[in-house]
């Protein structure tokens, strides 16, 4: 069980009005809804559940797993840290992980200080640092279980395409509930196996939605940064 004040700490480091900009982007869902193959919640479901079972999300499931474990470690964090900003498909996946990566540290370290979350800043300097890197970070160094890290930032991950999947279809909010729902169902299964997996068998499995990330970038109008 997390004491309170973890609980506090993940549910403020997963809201979406933390201010890092995850509401501006779509991780490649608007190109689906572009072409027509996300119309209804269930569809909107099964692209959720591509991202965090096998794709992106998943990718983050496993980095946040294993940064955790080598937290008190700075060279072997340092590693796993590097491989996280070096493992997206598309620039715009990159994109989306890196910028929030790097606002998740600048306001985590204002809001909710810590010397490691400083010392890996220093160390960073301006290279480019995953989301979910930095994130594993910050819940080690304040006492977040691994288990309750990893299911939040999933739920968090469905939680922002879902939202985004309401606006574009668009969807009534009923729906996005169900999605949410549905969503909730699976998540639980893949936090459990992100914290079994090595990273010698990390890897995706979702090439349709890489297509749509790198199309993304060519839509004649977009609403989304990715």
């Amino acid at each position: 069980m997390l004491t309170e004040p973890a609980l506090h700490l993940l549910l403020a480091w997963t809201s979406p009005s933390l201010p890092i900009g995850g509401f501006t982007y779509s991780h490649g869902l608007e190109t689906a809804v572009d072409a027509g193959d996300v119309r209804r919640w269930g569809e909107l479901v099964d692209y959720v559940e591509a991202v965090i079972a096998r794709g992106g999300g998943w990718v983050d499931a496993v980095l946040i797993a294993r940064a955790m474990e080598l937290a008190h470690d700075p060279a072997a964090f340092d590693a796993v840290a590097e491989l996280g900003a070096a493992f997206r498909a598309s620039s715009e996946t990159a994109l989306e992980s890196h910028q929030q990566g790097a606002a998740f540290l600048s306001v985590v370290r204002k809001a909710w200080p810590h010397p490691a979350l400083d010392a890996f800043a220093e160390r960073l300097g301006e290279h480019p640092c995953a989301h979910a890197a930095v994130f594993a970070l910050a819940c080690a160094a304040h006492g977040i279980a691994p288990a309750a890290a990893i299911h939040g930032f999933l739920h968090s991950t469905a939680a922002n395409l879902i939202s985004a999947g309401v606006r574009l279809v668009p969807l009534g909010q009923t729906d996005g509930q169900r999605a949410m729902a549905a969503i909730g169902q699976v998540i639980g299964g893949i936090a459990a196996r992100a914290r079994a997996c090595p990273l010698d068998d990390l890897g995706t499995a979702t090439p349709v939605l890489e297509l749509y990330s790198f199309h993304h970038e060519t839509l004649y109008t977009r609403l989304f940064r990715s």
